[in-house]
């Protein structure tokens, strides 16, 4: 908890999501954004150039600048060593999805946080888009019974070090433990890689502890982008399509196979905004914050779990055939 004076923030790596954090804080009311952090000399000048704040090439500069709290939005594999470093000052963060790279790095930073009483919030910006947030609101006391999730795409030409479970799935895996506020207890995983080094194609299919069936579509193979989520419950068919921000439910089944529809209220709030203000609120309050490390573990784990088990399927005898590469 921080007093009401203006908190000083600093952004670590300024690439596209960086970038795009340092932009909000720069405007956001009661925070003022100090400087940003990165080895690309270009990149950072050109941020802190059009926003009017510092610029250093490494985080020890950085934090002597005397900040309250820190985005981070490095690469994955450095997430640990940042965070930690800034949590070993007594700094406020806020790390992009994934935590770390495994579950063991992301257990450390959140023991690392607790230890020191700083606040530890997690970037699964999709839990703050308009529609998801409708979608929520829809189904709260609802039994729920299967979620199906599709997330698809054209390859992202700066993506290399990881595929889509982790890049994209990691997103609907936390989806799904928070819409159903259940753990996931089974995992079927299929995954290929039909283009990429990596994983480019996954299908997932879990079960949670209170028994709701999920499933997850995702690959790079789609030369569009679709983000739609299904929930079914017993009273009701929800519908979202998280780049429209369109919500529809379906509800008032009868013997005759009728029913009738309406749509949702969705808000218009940029997802990025929102979930800062919800981690400057937190650095605040001294409350939990709206993603914590833990729940942020929790997804990581079942996202390797799903890669661990392709490795199995992997293993196994394959038929010999041409392959089909889809381009």
């Amino acid at each position: 908890m921080v007093g009401k004076g203006k908190l000083r923030l600093g952004v670590l790596g300024v690439g596209v999501m960086g970038s795009n954090h340092a932009r909000v804080l720069s405007d956001m009311a009661g925070v003022e954004l100090v400087a940003v952090a990165d080895p690309d000399r270009e990149r950072r000048e050109l941020v802190s150039g059009a926003l009017g704040c510092a610029a250093f090439a490494d985080i020890d500069a950085l934090l002597r600048s005397g900040l309250d709290a820190v985005t981070i939005a490095a690469p994955t594999h450095l997430h640990r060593a940042l965070a930690l470093a800034c949590i070993g000052r007594g700094v406020h963060v806020m790390v992009e999805k994934p935590i770390a790279s495994t579950v063991e790095e992301g257990r450390a930073i959140v023991a690392a946080a607790r230890r020191a009483g700083v606040t530890l919030m997690v970037g699964h910006v999709e839990r703050f888009n308009p529609a998801v947030e409708s979608i929520k609101r829809a189904i709260k006391n609802q039994d729920i019974l299967s979620i199906a999730i599709t997330r698809v795409g054209p390859f992202p030409p700066r993506m290399s070090n990881v595929g889509v479970v982790i890049d994209l799935g990691v997103h609907d895996i936390d989806l799904i433990r928070w819409f159903t506020e259940s753990e996931i207890v089974e995992i079927q995983p299929q995954t290929s890689s039909a283009v990429a080094e990596r994983e480019d194609i996954a299908l997932l299919q879990f079960r949670t502890a209170s028994g709701v069936l999920a499933h997850i579509n995702t690959n790079w193979l789609t030369p569009f982008k679709a983000r739609t989520v299904h929930v079914a419950t017993r009273d009701k068919y929800v519908i979202g399509d998280l780049l429209t921000l369109q919500v529809t439910e379906c509800f008032g089944f009868q013997p005759d196979g009728s029913y009738s529809m309406r749509h949702l209220s969705v808000g218009y709030a940029e997802p990025l905004r929102s979930e800062l203000v919800a981690f400057v609120d937190a650095v605040r309050d001294g409350e939990r914050p709206a993603v914590s490390g833990e729940e942020a573990v929790a997804s990581l784990e079942i996202a390797i779990r799903c890669l661990d088990a392709r490795g199995v399927q992997a293993a196994a005898p394959q038929r010999k055939g041409p392959r089909r590469v889809v381009g």
